[in-house]
């Protein structure tokens, strides 16, 4: 027989508050509510991208609620099917299944519940073509790129693919189809996610050896292999970032800041190349979430300007 500590006070008498507390925390760890965050905000650019007149608010609302319905659902699912080898890293063994803080069970009917309702909800309120892209994201991100993770360092360019969906889902739902223009942020996010997992790769790669992940750090002792990875693609990502510019939907306010940015993720990646170690990669990971958090804000800003 067991207790959950969140759950009991020193005094041994339960307090619901604290339960539901905890409750909510699993949840939030099982949604990687986190990372969902920053998928709501590359839907919510592609949104505002794909507006040609008055921000639709409500329909906004829409959008980014469905897909945060689907985003949640897919981390639930492959926290479902990656179970096992959660358990055996230590990055992961704390989570909610290894963890049998939640069942099994109720993972799976949430996870596929909310994956239904989310992608219906973005049917009915939203368009076909949001929905079809929030499903194929599923899909891609469950039956794909989920298992090769143990086969192929190939999963990441494969998994870079529903990653880079959500701007698109975003587009659709504003402007009713997609066009070039919505390529462009899908574009920006898709070669962004190489040196930022890279990095995650190289923080964990003893975890993800455990696990028995096919990453390419597992591999790469020294690290000049994964180094060169990065450093190949941050300076793509900076050419892409720069495309909004070239092509007008952007103005040079926003190119000037995507270059200064650009200047410091290709000199975070350049000191992960001499470094080749822990720090490095970290420092290169945070930078990763601040760069897409700026950027975006940058070429809403600038857009809304225009």
């Amino acid at each position: 027989m067991s207790a959950r500590p969140a759950a009991v006070l020193s005094s041994g008498v339960r307090h619901p508050a604290r339960g539901v507390v905890a409750r909510l925390t699993d949840y939030a760890v099982l949604t990687k509510a986190r990372l969902t965050l920053l998928v709501l905000a590359s839907t919510a650019t592609g949104f505002i991208l794909g507006s040609a007149g008055p921000l639709d608010t409500l329909m906004m609302l829409h959008a980014t609620l469905g897909t945060a319905l689907v985003a949640g659902a897919a981390a639930i699912l492959n926290q479902v099917l990656e179970r096992d080898v959660d358990a055996l890293m230590v990055r992961t063994a704390g989570r909610p299944l290894p963890a049998r803080r939640v069942s099994l069970d109720e993972a799976l009917y949430v996870g596929v519940a909310t994956a239904v309702v989310g992608t219906l909800y973005l049917l009915m309120a939203v368009n076909v073509i949001s929905a079809a892209l929030a499903a194929l994201t599923l899909v891609l991100y469950l039956a794909v790129y989920t298992p090769l993770k143990r086969v192929t360092e190939l999963c990441l360019p494969v998994g870079a693919v529903p990653g880079a969906l959500p701007p698109l889902i975003g587009y659709a739902a504003a402007h009713g189809g997609l066009t070039y223009e919505a390529l462009l942020p899908a574009m920006i996010v898709f070669f962004w996610q190489f040196p930022h997992f890279l990095a995650i790769s190289w923080m964990y790669r003893d975890d993800y050896a455990r696990g028995g992940f096919a990453m390419l750090a597992v591999h790469d002792p020294d690290g000049r292999a994964t180094a060169r990875q990065v450093l190949s693609r941050t300076p793509a990502l900076v050419i892409v970032s720069l495309l909004p510019a070239a092509v007008g939907l952007a103005g040079a306010w926003y190119a000037a800041s995507s270059l200064l940015l650009g200047v410091g993720f290709i000199a975070l990646a350049a000191g992960f190349g001499v470094w080749r170690d822990v720090p490095a990669a970290r420092r290169l990971f945070i930078y990763s979430i601040i760069y897409l958090s700026v950027l975006f804000v940058m070429l809403i800003v600038d857009r809304a300007g225009g």
